[in-house]
């Protein structure tokens, strides 16, 4: 009787610091996102959820600019790279159905494809296969190429190394991928992702970009030049798939994730695929050497923390869907309007694990003596503080950083990045904090260099 009082108490208090603990975090979520509105002009939608409860759920900005249309959180947006996820996806499901297999060589759905017979689908999904980054002059600077036209183009790309020797993002593989599903299933890629994917999911509000079809609740695309926004050009759709090409809602995506945990679109085994890091031997590549089957695992931007996750961006469409799966945490960030999703995904994240975290504000600048600015310039563990001409900058002559006080710089380019030079008690400057989307990475120094 006793234990059975004890574990209805100890029931109650956990109930009690969870219903607690949310009140806390969800104004600072909200905070940090009115913030990112007002003062990096966010235009989008957010969805977070911890064990399938909303914490936040917003909408900002505009839709399309020209007609003043807000976004709601029902706003399709397009989602870029995130595609690739749903066409990593369809591969290993039809790998289930012996449709395909993953150690099948390109050749077999082209033949003739230069070295086709040595790049594997694996290859392709991990981005080993050594093939160009891009074909985007086919689809943006023409309205009506064909498919075996854009094809004779991809065969005469150079490519960027031979098939397994390292690692290096091709958007031109997932674009072969995308044919590769039509090829194995004998349905058009959208038509197999609607029977096979959004349909199971329950994901009604996902389709393929169109340049004919009118989507409702679509957002219109803007990318920044310099403190103004501008349309992002005309993209020839019927290319751009497999890639890129889907559109979706943040409440879409949630289902996706859902679907995801169980075993609706994916058997076990296939998931455990899926969410390996299959190019950790090709160490120092970013984190393409954290890359899976259409995902990023535990890449260094997960807070320490089991993170699936793919990111997105092109030409205004900047979209982040991270997924914390031992956490049961959801951030999902769809941008219109170029916003940093993946920084900001990261900052709502640091929230959620208890982070300091730094709002966004406007950044003031002020005149700084060069003898000063050139004292702190230094090795700072990887990152490189390098002064030149009354100037400082970060890692290299590209990226100036701009005073706002004595000690803390900010970047003009990306101002929700910050550089912090920290004082010893000996009045010595020995470390740095960096803060990227507001959160804040403590750096210590190694050496000086002028």
């Amino acid at each position: 009787m006793k234990q059975l009082l004890w574990c209805l108490m100890l029931g109650w208090w956990l109930g009690l610091s969870k219903a607690s603990a949310q009140p806390t975090v969800q104004p600072r979520l909200a905070a940090y996102m009115q913030a990112q509105a007002a003062v990096n002009h966010f235009a989008g939608v957010v969805l977070i959820t911890r064990h399938d409860s909303v914490l936040l759920q917003q909408a900002y900005g505009l839709a399309d600019y020209e007609w003043a249309t807000p976004n709601t959180v029902d706003t399709k947006f397009a989602l870029a790279s995130i595609t690739k996820t749903f066409t990593a996806l369809a591969i290993l499901q039809l790998a289930e159905r012996d449709q395909l297999q993953l150690t099948d060589k390109l050749s077999k759905f082209f033949p003739g494809f230069p070295n086709g017979g040595a790049i594997s689908l694996h290859q392709l999904l991990t981005h080993t296969a050594g093939l160009a980054l891009d074909f985007e002059a086919q689809y943006l600077d023409y309205t009506n190429v064909s498919r075996d036209s854009a094809l004779t183009v991809i065969q005469r790309l150079p490519v960027q190394f031979a098939p397994g020797a390292r690692v290096g993002y091709s958007n031109v593989g997932y674009y072969l991928l995308g044919q590769i599903i039509e090829k194995a299933s004998g349905l058009p890629y959208g038509e197999y992702l609607q029977r096979h994917i959004l349909d199971v999911a329950g994901m009604t509000s996902t389709g393929l970009n169109s340049n004919t079809a009118l989507v409702p609740r679509l957002a219109r695309l803007y990318y920044r030049e310099g403190e103004s926004f501008v349309k992002n050009p005309y993209l020839n759709w019927a290319l751009n798939v497999g890639h890129d090409g889907l559109y979706s809602t943040v409440g879409d995506l949630a289902r996706l994730d859902q679907a995801l945990r169980g075993t609706q679109l994916l058997s076990e085994a296939s998931k455990a695929l899926m969410a390996t890091p299959h190019n950790q031997r090709f160490a120092g590549n970013g984190f393409l050497d954290r890359y899976g089957y259409g995902l990023f695992v535990n890449p260094y931007y997960n807070h320490g923390h089991a993170l699936l996750t793919h990111s997105g961006g092109f030409f205004g469409a900047m979209t982040t869907w991270d997924r914390y799966p031992e956490d049961d945490i959801l951030v999902t960030v769809l941008s219109n309007n170029e916003a940093e999703s993946n920084w900001i995904s990261y900052g709502l994240a640091g929230i959620l694990f208890g982070k300091d975290v730094e709002l966004p504000y406007v950044h003031r600048a002020i005149s700084v003596a060069p003898e000063q600015l050139a004292a702190l310039a230094g090795q700072y563990s990887s990152v490189t503080i390098r002064y030149a001409n009354g100037q400082l900058y970060l890692q290299d002559l590209n990226t100036p950083l701009v005073p706002e006080s004595e000690r803390k710089f900010f970047r003009p380019d990306k101002p929700d990045r910050t550089v912090e030079f920290l004082i010893n008690k000996r009045g010595k400057v020995d470390g740095l904090r960096l803060t990227k989307g507001g959160v804040k990475e403590p750096v210590q120094r190694k050496s000086r260099t002028r």
